[in-house]
């Protein structure tokens, strides 16, 4: 095999086949290279594009990075189908396969007890959001005398009343979601052996609408997975205003300790 080799993940030996037309990164299917215990699933890719100068100007180009991102998201997909994978960042490449099995040798007891850690186990992600409202309305007030300056009289108290109100009303609601939020997660976590809570997502960023509360990941046996996504589904319509979202099942991104 020629070309440099880009690793997507490692595992242990797994005897079911991935999709014969499964393709990665630069439109490669992946293989299998076998080491003892560990197997690096990798692909062959272009030294123009993949050698650490083209690399560097390549991930300043958002449409190559996530067409390369998807590319090896579609890899790790379908290892977690049929093996529970420890993935690798995004861009991990060798020289050639011996590079690879140094990389193996070097850090085989790592790998093995992560690997026996995540076994078995897929993640799962939840996020909790508080549906964006519509400000209201000013309230229309009767006529009132108007003072020398022309403004009616009683108009700053209402206005000051009405801010309180709001204001009142928003830190109600916030509270509402986080004890949601909080009482989502502990159940969650009945069914999960590990779990991750991230920061909350920027809406600018992420596109999505609503303020994000919870923002959390699971690690969660495939043999409780069913009763798991359930729950959430169960949990859905408990609170008007906010809404759940439940992604997955992944590769155990938050639970691999995997920073190559």
């Amino acid at each position: 095999m020629s070309g440099l080799r880009y690793v997507y993940a490692v595992c242990r030996p797994f005897g079911t086949p991935l999709p014969a037309q499964l393709t990665g990164v630069a439109g490669v299917p992946p293989k299998q290279l076998v080491h003892g215990e560990l197997v690096a699933v990798v692909g062959q890719v272009p030294e123009e594009d993949f050698a650490e100068g083209p690399l560097r100007a390549h991930l300043e180009d958002l449409d190559w990075l996530g067409a390369t991102a998807r590319a090896h998201q579609n890899v790790i997909d379908a290892l977690t189908v049929v093996t529970s994978p420890l993935p690798l960042r995004l861009a991990t490449v060798f020289r050639d396969d011996s590079g690879v099995r140094s990389m193996l040798e070097e850090r085989e007891e790592t790998f093995l007890r992560t690997l026996d850690r995540l076994g078995g186990r897929v993640e799962w992600g939840v996020k909790v959001y508080s549906e964006p409202t519509e400000a209201p309305e000013p309230a229309e007030a009767s006529p009132k005398p108007a003072s020398a300056s022309g403004r009616t009289a009683g108009s700053g108290r209402d206005y000051l009343r009405q801010r309180r109100n709001q204001r009142r009303e928003s830190e109600e609601k916030w509270e509402r979601a986080e004890e949601f939020s909080r009482r989502l997660h502990e159940s969650l976590s009945g069914y999960a052996e590990d779990t991750r809570i991230h920061a909350p997502q920027n809406s600018a960023l992420s596109r999505a609408p609503g303020r994000n509360i919870l923002n959390a990941a699971y690690l969660v046996p495939r043999t409780e997975s069913e009763a798991f996504v359930e729950l959430v589904d169960r949990t859905k319509d408990d609170a008007p205003g906010l809404r759940v979202e439940l992604t997955g099942p992944w590769a155990a991104y938050s639970f691999s300790g995997e920073d190559t």
